[in-house]
């Protein structure tokens, strides 16, 4: 791979040790996949944790004096202290996310803290070269917005943050970002929740692919969309898909495709959702908790919560959980939506997902969510997935089924 003057100065050390080791990680992405050169980012988003798996790169970059050139937000870790009241979290674990956390804040990150950094804290335009990682911010980035990224590693986004740039390969070439299968969508898609449950099916079908997407007679508002690139992005690699007319970067399906003829077509009906619901579901009954914002709930979202709350008791033997953004949570508090769910004995909790240790508590017990991709990290024994409706009833009969 061709190296200006200055990227061959940075991998010769005469930067610091921390951008070294950035690039190194980048130039051995860009032989990998045959890139020809380095191109510049504006922006990054590192899929951080509060895991062994982060900690060890993101420290090895702080420790050599490394320093994000564009804008890096960061993915989910947690409240050590709030959840260690509740749940005595190992002190090796909280050691782990502590030392994370930092190690972000002194590489100059964007402390967000959230899963989908698009909505509020580090949102791309259309045409942007970015370096996003997590799984509904690539396809969203990609398919939504237009922006260009590949499917980035936590450790790749971060490299590309420091850097400021990122090896020209995959998505960041028009050629590569042309369509591949053909899907029909037959089914009634009423809500978000089809929108999962078609997310989930198609990456499942597809596996690796960009899919074009017809039949869809309205546009997908912002949630169906962000639960449809998360879902697909769970049981497929799906880093791109095109409904054209309602997506940006074509507005048929020839443009799409770019001519080619797709590799596979396949169709979508409500028999198909309905099995993949069903295949979903892994037990029925009591209940121990409900988890949702896996992708982080939206403000209209939360807004629902607290509707179909007003009133209501969540039963004594049940933990009710929303997960957000902490500028979600912001507004939910300012518009008084935060004070009807706590009174029903719920709780808005910022800058965690169910894919962290603190939920350790949870590890024996029957939960129920809106979202397959929560159900997919089992940081708990069964899962029931389900619509967003069920599972506030559910939370209030203390179980379902």
């Amino acid at each position: 791979m061709y190296l200006t003057k200055e990227e061959e100065r940075i991998l010769n050390g005469e930067f610091g040790e921390g951008t070294q080791k950035a690039i190194e990680l980048l130039v051995a992405i860009g032989d990998a996949y045959d890139a020809e050169k380095m191109i510049p980012i504006s922006r990054a988003h590192a899929a951080s944790s509060g895991q062994e798996g982060d900690l060890y790169f993101v420290e090895l970059l702080a420790n050599g004096g490394a320093r994000c050139k564009v804008p890096t937000s960061t993915n989910p870790v947690y409240d050590i202290e709030y959840f260690d009241r509740l749940f005595e979290i190992p002190k090796d674990e909280g050691e782990v996310a502590r030392r994370v956390m930092e190690a972000y804040k002194r590489v100059g990150a964007i402390l967000s803290w959230s899963c989908v950094p698009y909505m509020a804290e580090n949102i791309p335009l259309y045409g942007e070269t970015v370096a996003f990682s997590e799984s509904s911010a690539t396809p969203y980035v990609n398919s939504v917005i237009g922006a260009g990224t590949n499917r980035e590693a936590a450790q790749s986004a971060l490299a590309a943050g420091v850097i400021g740039k990122t090896p020209k390969y995959g998505l960041h070439i028009k050629h590569n970002r042309k369509g591949t299968v053909l899907v029909k969508a037959e089914a009634a898609l009423k809500d978000e929740f089809d929108y999962t449950l078609l997310g989930y099916y198609v990456g499942k079908r597809i596996g690796y692919g960009i899919p074009v997407l017809t039949g869809i007679s309205r546009r997908p508002n912002t949630e169906e969309l962000i639960n449809f690139c998360a879902m697909s992005n769970t049981s497929g690699a799906i880093s791109m898909f095109y409904i054209p007319g309602f997506t940006v970067e074509a507005s048929t399906v020839e443009e799409a495709f770019q001519g080619d003829t797709p590799r596979d077509k396949i169709t979508v009906t409500d028999h198909e959702l309905k099995q993949t619901y069903e295949e979903l579901q892994t037990t029925s009954g009591k209940i121990d908790f409900v988890m949702l914002g896996c992708p982080h709930y939206t403000l209209r979202q939360i807004e629902e919560v607290a509707r179909l709350l007003n009133g209501k008791k969540i039963h004594n033997d049940v933990s009710f959980w929303i997960c957000t953004s902490a500028t979600a949570k912001i507004l939910a508090e300012r518009i008084g939506i935060v004070d009807i769910i706590d009174k029903a004995g719920g709780h808005v909790v910022v800058d965690t997902c169910i894919d962290e240790p603190c939920w350790v508590a949870y590890r024996d017990k029957v939960g129920m969510t809106d979202s397959p991709k929560c159900a997919y990290y089992r940081r708990f024994k069964e899962a029931i997935v389900a619509r967003l409706r069920d599972c506030v009833e559910a939370a209030i009969e203390g179980k379902w089924g």
